[in-house]
């Protein structure tokens, strides 16, 4: 693709708050010259925000300050103004009900902030996983000259000689403790070794996807999404990050020249590449939105059928970050997209240069991790998109991350209503369940949770899993962590909450699954779903105000990105009427 850059010098935004004598541009001046920036500062220079999603409440984020220090020196080295933003922050690990909820108010908040304060370009230091497409969604939604930045995975857990994957091993060991095969005492002596530094998990969970993806989307420099958060190549990128975005102001490169459809798509066949998170695939969804770009779930599996995981990690294969670092990180995983004319390679990144350039020369120095594609985990690893009577506009479920054998599927459904009827029934050894059934959860999808929180990936029920079994066929409206494996259908759509079919399947009924068909039948008569349908009433509990009757109100589907309706679109920047 072809950029024309800008011509520069050029007024910038900044300046409609600093530029002039007048009195109102004094008043801006003068408060900020209250912290000691000196008067040329304010010259006409390129204002960068850094939009730092930092706080003690989220983990994973807990370094980005020191970091915004790096993005700093890089802004001033190239000759422009930082100022640090603090911003929303959506934690995935304390937020309920769900850090879902809150992705749409983070994104809203900081677009407002993005547009109505004087800054020219957006730094967006990310890491949890709702953190960085929020944050995405509100570049997106202003159009302002924005680059991502990475806080990086924490280094590799270990328990007894075992690597311990965030999340992954979470999961692993809970299922371990129900089935007697690992006692609560080992479990709690294991929590020690799951989180040994500062950083996001280090499996490929949903925040090294969005990494990966902000990557792919040609939106952060070439091989920022691997590098651990607390290696020192961490803090160099985030200062060449920082030098790059006031060239990118000065050269006017916005996020819409970058995140085409090209764009959007090299990030789908990335995603399967990689084996990543199916969270990818509505948060994508909702960044597309933004920018204007028609993107469906058909495109996720149109891009995505034929794309094969080559990335060993966890929770598809056996590796971690770290390893996938050392072994050369994504680049190595484009350049193989590339080779094999399955990435667009002419598409623009923030580098300036297109996303080939960047990565045409990289060497893969372990092929154990990054695999060739005859020893591939699967050949078919993107997401899969099921459609049929029970989810008209779509499920998806990641192959990769399956049991090979419960891909082709019939079984008699076991219905819980909602979370809490999944909790207080599942322990129960008088539960009419065995291995062969299909376990259904509704009312958990972005109007019925509301949120549409990460308990897709139901735990199995003791009894069966005292058999040996790790695995069922799970289907609902919800999500499930990045980390977390199985065969496991989600995002069924239209939600329970909205009078989707899945509202009105009922225990016994029976279900067929066929992944490579690409079918999820509810196997009843079209008369009897319809008369179900018809008698069908909402059971899902409704807020009465607040942020939450906001959410339920204007949330979309999961087949769009369930972003809330009066959100899509990019509305620009405009500077607005002064505030005296």
């Amino acid at each position: 693709m072809t950029f024309k850059p800008a011509e520069w010098p050029r007024k910038l935004r900044s300046q409609s708050w600093y530029g002039g004598t007048s009195r109102d541009t004094i008043y801006h001046r003068g408060w900020m010259k209250n912290q000691g920036y000196p008067h040329d500062l304010f010259d006409g220079r390129p204002v960068i925000g850094i939009l730092n999603t930092w706080s003690d409440l989220t983990p994973c984020n807990g370094h980005l300050r020191e970091l915004a220090e790096k993005v700093k020196a890089g802004i001033w080295e190239a000759g422009g103004f930082p100022v640090e933003v603090p911003v929303f922050s959506a934690s995935e690990n304390t937020f309920r009900p769900t850090a879902m909820m809150f992705r749409n108010l983070a994104a809203l908040s900081i677009e407002e902030q993005m547009r109505g304060q004087p800054i020219d370009g957006a730094v967006l230091l990310v890491g949890c996983d709702k953190t960085t497409p929020s944050l995405l969604m509100a570049a997106a939604s202003t159009d302002l000259p924005s680059i991502v930045v990475t806080g990086g995975p924490m280094l590799n857990g270990y328990f007894r000689g075992e690597r311990v994957g965030s999340g992954t091993h979470l999961w692993k060991f809970s299922e371990a403790v129900k089935a007697g095969e690992m006692t609560q005492e080992d479990f709690l002596e294991a929590e020690q070794s799951m989180s040994r530094s500062t950083g996001t998990c280090n499996t490929m969970g949903t925040a090294s996807t969005m990494a990966s993806m902000a990557e792919a989307l040609g939106m952060a420099l070439s091989g920022n999404a691997a590098i651990p958060a607390v290696d020192s190549r961490r803090r160099v990128m985030a200062q060449l990050s920082g030098r790059r975005i006031v060239q990118m102001v000065k050269d006017d490169l916005k996020p819409s020249d970058i995140m085409t459809k090209k764009a959007f798509e090299n990030a789908i066949r990335t995603n399967g590449a990689i084996g990543g998170s199916t969270n990818a695939v509505i948060h994508l969804l909702a960044v597309a939105g933004r920018v204007g770009i028609d993107l469906s779930l058909d495109d996720w599996d149109r891009c995505g059928r034929d794309v094969a995981t080559i990335v060993n990690l966890m929770p598809s294969g056996k590796y971690l970050m770290e390893e996938f670092f050392y072994a050369g990180g994504l680049p190595v995983v484009l350049k193989r997209l590339g080779e094999g004319g399955q990435l667009h390679k002419d598409a623009l990144t923030v580098s300036g240069d297109t996303i080939w350039d960047e990565v045409k020369d990289v060497t893969n120095w372990n092929e154990d991790v990054i695999l060739p594609l005859d020893q591939a985990l699967t050949p078919q690893g993107g997401i899969a998109v099921l459609k049929g009577n029970l989810a008209p506009k779509g499920a998806v479920v990641k192959p990769s991350a399956a049991s090979p054998h419960l891909l082709t599927h019939r079984g008699r459904a076991v219905v819980f209503e909602d979370i809490d009827d999944y909790k207080a029934r599942i322990d129960d050894d008088a539960l009419d369940i065995d291995e062969t059934c299909v376990m259904v959860l509704k009312n958990c999808g972005p109007k019925g949770y509301p949120g549409m929180a990460e308990v897709g990936n139901m735990g199995l029920p003791p009894k069966v899993l005292k058999k040996g079994i790790t695995d069922m066929v799970r289907i609902s409206d919800a999500r499930m962590s990045g980390t977390a494996y199985g065969t496991v259908i989600l995002h069924t759509s239209p939600e329970a909450a909205a009078g989707g079919p899945l509202a009105v399947v009922r225990d016994g009924d029976m279900i067929e699954l066929d992944v490579a068909a690409r079918r999820l039948h509810l196997d009843i008569p079209d008369a009897e779903l319809t008369a179900r349908l018809e008698t069908w009433f909402p059971a899902h509990p409704t807020a009465e105000g607040g942020y939450e009757w906001l959410h339920q109100t204007h949330v979309e589907g999961a087949d769009t990105g369930a972003d809330l309706d009066f959100l899509k679109g990019c509305r620009g920047a405009p500077v607005g009427k002064d505030s005296h």
